[in-house]
């Protein structure tokens, strides 16, 4: 018994509930995009703009994640790292076209910003608290969890930065937490693609 693991094997998703609760969550994101994208556009704020693409990239890659749900760890952690990637590139934009917005400077609406903030807050924390119990499962999980938080601590400071701009009638607040929110999603990108790594690694010598 001593070679034997005392930790069970990380979720991976095959459950009938999982899989309801990322179509809501998936339907969820989509609906937001588009409120976001149109309010970021009215506005001027490059974070609404910022958080828009993320409610973007969140319907994506949980369609993704659905998929690969009962396929091969390999798969699920092939389509994690596609995950991944996805995350590093949209952090990268949104890095890129807030140096650019620098530039310019005009100062966005703060209360659009505050008002889609809340809605956008609201939307997340349902999906947070629908995914709470499978935060750690395998890298495809795992990175529904990750993008899902990463939205409600950026509808967060969306709101803090509507406050801020409001207060001293400046664009900057907006485009320092456009500029976190790139860096967040850099974050776990890295996060996933690490687990994702770690457990192809781990089914190579089993393939083999």
């Amino acid at each position: 018994m001593s070679g034997c693991s005392c930790q069970p094997p990380a979720f991976d998703g095959t459950s009938p509930v999982y899989k309801r609760v990322l179509l809501v969550i998936i339907a969820i994101n989509a609906g937001m995009f588009v409120v976001e994208i149109l309010a970021g556009a009215f506005a001027g704020s490059q974070a609404l703009k910022a958080d828009a693409l993320d409610f973007l990239g969140d319907a994506l890659t949980y369609g993704i994640s659905l998929w690969a749900i009962s396929k091969s760890l390999a798969t699920r952690a092939y389509a994690a790292l596609f995950k991944g990637a996805s995350l590093a590139a949209m952090g990268l934009w949104v890095f890129g076209s807030t140096v650019y917005e620098v530039f310019v400077l005009a100062v966005p609406k703060a209360s659009v910003m505050g008002v889609v903030g809340f809605l956008a807050l609201a939307a997340n924390v349902i999906s947070v608290l629908l995914l709470m119990k499978y935060r750690d499962g395998d890298a495809n999980v795992r990175s529904v969890w990750l993008c899902s938080r990463n939205d409600a601590i950026g509808n967060i400071a969306v709101m803090a930065a509507a406050g801020a701009v409001y207060f001293t009638a400046s664009a900057w607040p907006d485009l320092i937490v456009a500029g976190a929110m790139a860096g967040l999603f850099l974050w776990s990108s890295v996060q996933i693609v690490k687990q994702a790594m770690a457990e192809l690694r781990e089914q190579s010598p089993k393939a083999a």
